[in-house]
């Protein structure tokens, strides 16, 4: 296991710290993202199972999602940076290319934590999971749950905004 640590201007230009516990024995990747006022949340990569989970800061709920193709591009980046042993980099916010996404918690889509693989498991142990999906962005009667910048060293930075898409 290695950790590489990350930092990175978010949208208003204030830097957040990002870390990355890059498990390859199992082909997982954690990345906590710390904020300024030092909240953290948690984005675990399980590319064995093709699965993104998202753990918000303060909450006792998580978000699971299938990995897309550029996902596991982004995850690769890391891949890479941690085989050549680099502990700490950082990205300027000129050489970043920034995107948003926004993923609509699917109603009725409660998942058995018991079913789930051992990473996600331990991530979400007493939490309620929920299965999300892409969606256009939120209407102006969806209720914006929290949203989160992930950043990889090929310079590409994700903002993953999460709500309850209504019945």
């Amino acid at each position: 296991m290695q950790v590489v640590r990350i930092t990175a201007p978010d949208h208003s230009g204030t830097f957040f710290n990002q870390s990355a516990l890059v498990d390859r024995h199992n082909n997982v990747i954690t990345c906590s993202v710390t904020s300024q006022a030092n909240h953290s949340s948690t984005v675990l990569f399980d590319m064995k199972h093709g699965l993104v989970c998202y753990k918000p800061d303060n909450q006792n709920t998580c978000f699971l999602r299938k990995m897309e193709g550029s996902d596991y591009d982004n995850v690769n980046s890391l891949l890479n940076v941690s085989l050549q042993q680099v502990n700490q980099f950082w990205l300027m916010g000129n050489e970043t290319h920034r995107h948003s996404e926004y993923l609509g918690v699917i109603a009725g889509s409660q998942v058995d934590t018991s079913t789930l693989q051992k990473p996600i498991q331990d991530l979400c142990q007493q939490s309620s999971v929920y299965w999300t999906k892409r969606a256009d962005g939120p209407g102006r009667q969806r209720l914006i749950y929290f949203c989160i910048d992930i950043c990889f060293p090929s310079n590409i930075c994700v903002s993953v905004c999460f709500y309850y898409l209504p019945e």
